[in-house]
């Protein structure tokens, strides 16, 4: 028998009509306003014949309206297919055609940017449509696809992951284990809804009745303004955001309202994390990713200060562990992290070969690299695919990255390998210099002499003045070969 669980907004709009489920910089509606929003709006989805099973693409930047055609297309049963605004139109089109999408809902501005033979309806055209009567779905089965997001695909095509209403139930479960709640919570989403971090949020706000602030576009200024305010008491946040609000705050500080800053995205820098510390931000270091709905271990609160630098422990419901050559790794010894739990995956969409590689024995293969202490603490060095071997040994780009940010005149660095006739490989550095400074290459390699191997130096160091980024400003580091120049005579 299946495991099912009442619609989640709709069993939110009987419990806590009254509460405020979402704010915006024009407005607030309550989880049964919320509720009587996607009614209206999943009628007149239903009047363009969208219909149960249907994959159904979400082409939009971060919104109210946004939230309501999410929940609509779950009132309906249909599946929601997340796109990245930032791709190009050929991106969109192979990504819609590999998926098997039927409607692609988007926002004006960028109905445009979609090619290929399907069916696309604005936002304006959903609006003015009338309404039909359509069966809502009163339950949704744990089993049952919810969301499919395409992973980056840094290496090869990307892949569609299949995430189940089973995954977000137990990733919010999880979450809530660990962070606990407080009637005031309010989450601020200000990274994008088509990512993992952002859906995860709309999803924990329904589920746990907590009210959110949906940003469309990150604003560091504001992000702050809303913490001083006393307005919001959790955000999601990646290095390169929180980065730029410690810039913008100066000498202020967050009020004690302020509960948890969220980071993932990758392994942080230790600097950034001290100052954090040092201004006494409630940082909790995460690790997770699009096949694990979200975060699967996040620094407990207590050890914020003591593990500086972990990811800490697997959620409740999920479990952790480090393989080296088939074998559970050593206490200390790099190896692939590998993770376990109801909010994982179960595949990839039309990829059984990608699935049965990625999970074996119902353990999650993550491609990515870290070691655990011996207190079972997580610590994550870096993305498989970014490895750099330089002469038979193991280079981590974040941990040049880390060294580089603690110079006072760099603002953001990122490290690859690039081919050496000698050493296979040696790591490449690009740099942002900060406003106001000044350093060279010869300064920089000096700095990096007195706290990395020598192995680790950057052969070559490029000044650039801006490092490519995703939309939710993860680091692309498989781009950052393109910044080289042609004549090789860049490095200044």
């Amino acid at each position: 028998m299946q495991t099912s669980i009442p619609n989640w907004l709709m069993q939110r709009a009987f419990l806590t009509p009254e509460r405020i489920a979402v704010y915006d910089g024009q407005g607030k509606k309550t989880f049964m306003e919320l509720h009587e929003s996607v009614m209206k709006r999943a009628r007149q989805l239903a009047n363009t014949g969208v219909r149960k099973g249907d994959i159904v693409a979400v082409f939009m930047k971060n919104s109210v309206a946004m939230i309501e055609c999410i929940h609509a297309l779950h009132y309906i049963g249909a599946i929601v297919l997340l796109q990245n605004t930032r791709l190009t139109s050929h991106e969109l089109a192979w990504q819609l055609k590999d998926s098997g999408a039927v409607y692609v809902i988007a926002d004006d501005e960028l109905a445009d940017r979609i090619e290929g033979n399907i069916r696309v309806i604005t936002m304006s055209e959903l609006s003015a449509l009338p309404e039909e009567n359509v069966e809502f779905q009163q339950y949704y089965h744990f089993d049952d696809i919810a969301t499919i997001m395409y992973t980056s695909g840094t290496t090869g095509k990307p892949k569609g992951v299949l995430q189940t209403y089973e995954n977000h139930w137990w990733s919010a479960i999880g979450s809530a284990l660990n962070l606990g709640l407080n009637e005031n919570d309010c989450w601020l989403a200000a990274v994008p809804f088509f990512h993992i971090s952002g859906l995860s949020i709309m999803m924990r706000s329904v589920i746990y009745g907590m009210s959110m602030y949906v940003m469309r576009a990150f604003d560091a200024k504001k992000a702050n303004e809303l913490i001083i305010g006393g307005k919001v008491t959790i955000m999601s946040v990646v290095s390169a955001m929180l980065q730029k609000m410690i810039a913008d705050l100066g000498e202020r500080r967050y009020p004690e309202t302020f509960r948890c800053m969220l980071l993932g995205g990758g392994p942080a820098p230790k600097p950034l994390l001290e100052v954090c510390k040092a201004k006494e931000i409630p940082v909790y270091q995460t690790y997770g990713m699009t096949e694990t709905a979200s975060q699967i271990a996040t620094l407990a609160p207590e050890y914020s200060l003591t593990k500086l630098g972990s990811a800490g422990k697997p959620l409740f419901p999920a479990q952790l562990r480090i393989e080296k050559d088939g074998q559970v790794a050593r206490p200390y010894e790099p190896g692939e992290i590998v993770v376990k739990g109801p909010n994982v995956t179960k595949g990839y969409l039309h990829r059984p070969d990608a699935t049965a590689k990625a999970i074996r024995g119902g353990w999650f293969y993550t491609g990515d690299i870290g070691y655990i202490d011996e207190d079972g603490f997580l610590y994550v060095l870096d993305r498989r695919s970014d490895l750099i071997i330089s002469g038979g040994e193991n280079v981590y780009p974040a941990e040049i990255e880390e060294v580089l940010l603690s110079h006072e005149a760099v603002e953001e660095a990122g490290v690859i390998g690039i081919d050496d006739e000698t050493w296979g490989q040696v790591p490449c550095a690009f740099v942002k210099r900060k406003r106001g400074y000044s350093v060279t290459v010869e300064q920089l390699k000096q700095f990096c002499q007195a706290h990395l191997a020598k192995y680790k130096i950057p052969k070559q160091i490029y000044f650039v003045d801006e490092l490519p980024r995703n939309a939710s400003q993860k680091l692309l580091r498989h781009q950052l070969k393109q910044l080289i120049p042609n004549n090789e005579n860049g490095a200044l």
